[in-house]
C-alpha cells in the first residue's frame, strides 16, 4: 500500500499601515520536511489582500515543485481569510474578489484536493518571518 503524502503549505501575509508596505511568506512541507520557503514584497496593499496573495504564492510554488493534483492543506493564521476561502464567510471587500478567483482557478485547474485550516499565530512563525522579511526588503 502506497504511503500517503502529507503536504502542508503555511502562508502569511501582512501590511504595515493597512494599507501599507506588504509582504507574503510561504513554507511548503511534505511529511514534515521543508521543501520550499518563499517570500514576496507586494507593494502597498491591505493586510487581507496580502493574506490572499500569500495563498496564491503558495499555489505557484507548489506547482513549480510538481505537486499539482496532490492533496494539500493550507494553514493560515487569518481566521477571516480561512473562512472566506472555505466558503463559510462572504467576501465583502471588492478588491479581494480578483484574488479569490485566482485561488479558485488554481483549485479547479491544478489542485482539486485543497483544504484551508486556521491555526494560531504562534504555529505560523516561519511564514510570518518570511512575510516580514519581504516587507523589510521592499522599503
Amino acid at each position: 500500500m502506497p504511503v500517503m503524502e502529507e503536504i502542508i503549505i503555511y502562508t502569511d501575509g501582512g501590511a504595515r499601515g493597512n494599507p501599507g508596505p506588504a509582504g507574503a511568506g510561504v513554507v511548503i512541507e511534505r511529511n514534515g520536511e521543508v521543501l520550499k520557503e518563499a517570500s514576496r514584497y507586494l507593494g502597498t496593499r491591505t493586510n487581507n489582500w496580502a493574506e490572499y496573495e500569500a495563498v496564491i504564492v503558495g499555489f505557484e510554488e507548489a506547482k513549480k515543485l510538481g505537486l499539482k493534483g496532490k492533496p494539500i492543506t493550507f494553514k493560515l493564521d487569518s481566521e477571516l481569510v480561512t473562512r472566506q476561502l472555505s466558503g463559510s464567510y462572504q467576501i465583502k471587500e471588492p478588491t479581494l474578489f480578483e484574488q479569490f478567483i485566482k485561488i479558485h482557478n488554481f483549485q479547479v485547474k491544478d489542485f482539486p484536493h485543497v483544504t484551508f485550516e486556521h491555526i494560531r499565530r504562534e504555529k505560523n512563525k516561519e511564514a510570518d518571518r518570511l512575510a516580514n522579511e519581504a516587507m523589510d526588503r521592499g522599503k
